[in-house]
């Protein structure tokens, strides 16, 4: 399969990495230009190209940015890609990284947000996972305990070629509904990065409860910005 991926931080990266060993062919782009990504591609059998190119190498595009920088993409990023190209959203939305969002302060799901930007239907998809546990927690199918990440999405074909791509990459999954179900697995929630299985994920996320996003948000927000304050005093 080709797959475009836009952002190579530390899940682009990892997917990158990860498609690559499993035989897709792999095209990589940041805000920076290829340029930045010549070593970083080569090192994993990638090949470095513009955000545009990366929205029309194949059947899956990956967003995977800063939700700040969701409105910096160019205004005809899919301009002409057809439209059953998969675009899947892994972002979050971090106040004190993305600067205030007034459309998600007043409730707009993260992901519908995108979407709109976009200008494209988006399956969510790997938000609720550390890099880490992507990189190194993947586990044959059937292997008990297997890790399992929530998926939403409105295109029935798109949610399940993204299911199966999830079960390729060593995940068990469970289909959180359409994408305005998707507030289930935003930061904060019970289901987020804390590496369930299928019955842990399924009993999370009902345990969810819409009225305490804003609460969920503070929390994640809270803990993100403590973890960076002291990353930079070590």
């Amino acid at each position: 399969m080709k797959i475009g991926i836009i952002g190579a931080g530390s899940i682009g990266a990892t997917l990158a990495r990860k498609w690559v060993k499993l035989g897709h062919q792999v095209a990589l782009a940041n805000s920076r230009g290829p340029d930045s990504l010549r070593t970083l591609a080569a090192e994993i059998g990638a090949t470095a190209v513009t955000a545009a190119e990366a929205a029309r190498s194949g059947e899956v595009v990956v967003i995977t940015i800063p939700q700040g920088a969701v409105p910096g993409l160019p205004k005809d990023l899919f301009a002409g890609v057809p439209s059953d190209v998969v675009v899947i959203d892994t972002g979050n939305y971090y106040p004190s990284r993305d600067g205030s969002i007034p459309a998600l302060e007043q409730g707009q799901l993260e992901s519908v947000w995108v979407s709109q930007h976009l200008g494209r239907p988006v399956i969510k998809a790997f938000n609720n996972i550390y890099f880490s546990s992507l990189a190194a927690k993947s586990t044959p199918k059937g292997t008990p305990g297997r890790i399992a990440l929530p998926v939403a999405g409105d295109v029935p074909e798109a949610k399940a070629k993204v299911l199966r791509i999830i079960d390729e990459l060593g995940f068990d999954t469970v289909d959180t509904g359409t994408l305005d179900d998707s507030w289930r697995q935003q930061p904060g929630s019970p289901c987020y990065t804390n590496d369930l299985d299928v019955k842990q994920l399924t009993a999370a996320l009902a345990k969810a409860e819409r009225s305490r996003v804003p609460e969920y948000r503070k929390a994640a927000d809270d803990a993100a910005r403590a973890f960076f304050e002291s990353q930079k005093k070590s």
